[in-house]
């Protein structure tokens, strides 16, 4: 790629399940590489499968995408779509002698291997129809293969993995067209990414050896070969391939749980690249640090308390009315009942009280209760606790004082103080009984900021129900 060419990556997701975090992570790296250097990131979804791919699996892909705010340029482009094209590249190949017609059937190969590996030797097929002359084809189904130089070899420079070399005598003249016409996804790949423009592909290192034979392509059609970067898988804590054993393992269902995205966009740029030994950044900061040298080798583990943490932060640090968009998304997305315009009023007035500690929506959603209900409050078991005959005496005590403050914090900490006092009590003995006349809960905000954000009338109309 030459210095002054746009930085063009894509994500090619295919439509047969939903966006797995494995898939959003590579997304979320593509998408970094790209803005951090005012390029495009493009999205191509690999709908080849035509009997897996579904509509509802496509729309996941984009509704995962667009939850963790990773935004593409341009409409979604189908492979499917681009089949002629791909057809037609393979047949240029063929004009030029790159490629052959192969009129070997499925069975014919399968007992050429099975009699080599009898003899315990190399199954690698290899098509005795490559140097017969066209006058000699017989008029039946084939395919058409890709004419791999039988020396020397072939090697991928990989921006994360080294470099990665095969000898060619070990690779197979791969298929190009079926013997239906159809291209196999080598080849529309390779097409589809030299149309778009990419100039780095990066992806799962389980694409490793794709690399060498989609590199074979571009080379026999003049092409010039992409930037490549394989990434390690992720694993889980134990280890092994991340998988439904370890638990959620889809954006969707991260989302459905409550991380935020900014949180979940952080720990995922972590799992497996780093700058230094920053944890926590931003998302100007990782556009800004994110390059391909910083991706590591070795597969990355996902650890859900780290994953929290980071959400933790993110969450304390947010402008309260894009947390509250957010809290009432994940409502949606967990399947319980949507915010009222009250609640998201009341939710957006006590959000600077709810954010520290939370380290996910639940978590927020919960501190927040005493909000979101409405009277007369209900005290669950350890809060209705904490209103015997003498703490409700406290409460009557308390209620013309809190009719005549002035409704600042300062004034509301003196009137309960002096009522507390009194008694000949502590602030906190006082505190408890009125968090469960409040909120119903023996968690919540501090009972200051419950009563700053509930108002005058709603807080008396609270405690006098209690009493």
């Amino acid at each position: 790629m030459s210095p002054t060419s746009e930085v063009v990556t894509r994500f090619a997701p295919s439509p047969t399940g939903a966006l797995h975090i494995g898939g959003a992570r590579t997304a979320l790296f593509n998408w970094l590489f790209a803005r951090g250097r005012g390029g495009k990131f493009l999205l191509r979804i690999e709908d080849t499968d035509r009997a897996r791919s579904t509509p509802e699996n496509e729309q996941a892909i984009l509704d995962g995408l667009t939850w963790l705010g990773l935004d593409w340029d341009g409409p979604p482009t189908s492979q499917a779509a681009g089949a002629d094209r791909h057809a037609e590249v393979a047949r240029g190949l063929l004009a030029k002698g790159k490629a052959f017609k192969c009129f070997s059937t499925q069975d014919e190969i399968e007992a050429f291997r099975a009699h080599e590996k009898s003899a315990g030797r190399s199954t690698l097929f290899r098509s005795p129809w490559r140097d017969i002359p066209e006058a000699q084809h017989p008029d039946k189904p084939h395919v058409i293969r890709l004419r791999v130089a039988r020396d020397g070899e072939t090697t991928v420079q990989d921006e994360v993995q080294g470099a990665i070399t095969w000898k060619n005598d070990q690779i197979d003249d791969l298929v190009l067209l079926r013997s239906d016409g159809s291209p196999v996804y080598m080849l529309a790949v390779v097409v589809d990414d030299h149309d778009m423009g990419v100039t780095h592909v990066i992806r799962g290192d389980d694409h490793m050896a794709n690399a060498i034979r989609q590199t074979l392509i571009y080379e026999a059609m003049g092409w010039h070969v992409p930037v490549m970067a394989h990434i390690p898988l992720i694993f889980g804590p134990d280890g092994k391939k991340l998988s439904k054993r370890h638990g959620a393992t889809g954006a969707a269902e991260y989302q459905a749980m409550g991380y935020p995205a900014a949180g979940m966009r952080n720990y995922l740029a972590r799992l497996g690249w780093s700058h230094g030994d920053d944890e926590f950044f931003t998302d100007s900061q990782a556009r800004e640090w994110f390059d391909l040298g910083g991706i590591g080798k070795s597969p990355a583990r996902f650890d859900v308390k780290k994953l929290e943490n980071l959400c933790g932060q993110h969450i304390a640090v947010a402008d309260d009315a894009a947390l509250l968009q957010e809290a009432a998304d994940y409502i949606v997305a967990a399947g319980r009942t949507p915010l009222t315009e009250a609640q998201r009023d009341g939710l957006g007035r006590a959000m600077y009280c709810l954010k520290e500690r939370a380290k996910t929506f639940p978590e927020l959603i919960e501190k927040a209760h005493f909000v979101l209900t409405s009277r007369p409050i209900e005290p669950d078991e350890k809060a209705a606790r904490q209103l015997d005959t003498v703490s409700r005496g406290m409460l009557s005590d308390l209620t013309p004082h809190l009719q005549t403050a002035s409704w600042t914090r300062e004034d509301l900490e003196a009137k309960v103080a002096g009522v507390a006092e009194a008694h000949g009590l502590g602030l906190g003995k006082i505190a408890g009984p009125l968090r469960a006349a409040l909120a119903g809960r023996s968690v919540s905000p501090s009972v200051f900021d419950m009563m700053l954000v509930l108002g005058r009338d709603e807080t008396v109309a609270r405690l006098t129900d209690a009493v």
